[in-house]
């Protein structure tokens, strides 16, 4: 959904915000005057939720507000991103957005928001690796042996993915095309989901986020093959990247996450929630808890993460057509 206006002026989108501003009951100076809400496309227990869960109590100090965590599962991200697009534009309804929601499954299928025209972007917020991991009775404990094990028996290996089009997914697909082995992708509606699968033995390797995988490959419940960023994580130093396997050289796949609110969410409000999240994203509580999971912080303005959504949007639709993915 795109929203269309006959005024045009400098004068009049002025005029624009500050309606939209007292269509929410508040002045830019007295925001916000009740809780915020913030949309999050996946189940609790995923990373996208956890670093929601650790951002917003200390937003919510910034802001003088609570900030209350929505959670809309489904589609990659897709159904809470268009809640978040279609909601009012006033300040109090804002959206952690993902790689997966913004730019992999809209260059996959359609989707019912435009990612640039119908948000308006405060600031990146973190970037994350992607890690394959597998059940401890998987016959793979490298890179090596699980190419070896795919080749073995070809499409008869299930990987899991956080959802269609998740960052888990273009991950998986590019392991696929690299290393010339045919696996079955199995979407899940989220990572919690796919994490209690694979643990249960019911998926044999789950490609992902790296804060969902540390918890359960530290308590010996899954075995870490390799994160797939360009370097190895500080959250587990002695895992290899994927690009250290003979024959996947220049193998990269990170991900990240940023706050957005729904187009024409005036200005001062934007403002003020790009400086109060910068200040959250450089607290040390903040970013000492996502560290320790594998998460670094990244603040930006509101421009640079729009122009960081296009670039992505280019280097994605590349791979996209080289694995010549397609909507399930």
């Amino acid at each position: 959904m795109t929203r269309h206006y006959t005024i045009g002026t400098p004068l009049a989108a002025a005029c624009a915000a500050m309606l939209a501003l007292a269509a929410g009951g508040v002045a830019a100076e007295d925001y916000p005057l009740r809780p915020v809400r913030l949309i999050i496309g996946f189940p609790p227990g995923g990373a996208t939720d956890l670093v929601a869960r650790i951002i917003a109590p200390k937003l919510g100090e910034t802001l003088k507000q609570q900030v209350v965590i929505d959670n809309r599962a489904g589609a990659n991200g897709t159904i809470g991103a268009e809640l978040a697009a279609n909601a009012t534009p006033d300040g109090y309804n804002l959206h952690l957005g993902t790689l997966g929601a913004l730019v992999i499954s809209p260059t996959i299928t359609k989707v019912a928001y435009d990612p640039l025209k119908d948000f308006s972007t405060i600031s990146m917020a973190v970037q994350l690796q992607n890690m394959f991991i597998v059940h401890p009775t998987v016959a793979a404990k490298s890179i090596t042996e699980l190419i070896a094990l795919a080749k073995q028996k070809p499409g008869a290996l299930n990987y899991a993915s956080s959802g269609l089009g998740s960052p888990g997914h273009l991950a998986g697909e590019l392991f696929k095309t690299m290393a010339r082995i045919d696996m079955v992708h199995i979407p899940y509606k989220g990572g919690g989901p796919a994490l209690t699968d694979l643990v249960a033995g019911h998926v044999p390797v789950f490609v992902a986020v790296i804060s969902t995988g540390v918890p359960p490959v530290k308590a010996g419940r899954a075995v870490a093959l390799a994160v797939t960023g360009a370097k190895r994580s500080p959250a587990l130093p002695d895992v290899p990247t994927v690009a250290e396997t003979p024959g996947l050289k220049g193998y990269e796949a990170s991900n990240w996450y940023g706050m957005l609110a729904p187009a024409d969410t005036p200005k001062p409000v934007i403002d003020r929630l790009n400086r109060d999240l910068a200040a959250v994203l450089k607290s040390s509580d903040v970013r000492d808890a996502l560290l320790a999971r594998g998460i670094e912080t990244v603040g930006s303005t509101p421009d640079e993460f729009t122009a960081y959504i296009k670039s992505e949007m280019a280097k994605w639709d590349k791979v996209i057509r080289a694995a010549n993915l397609k909507p399930n």
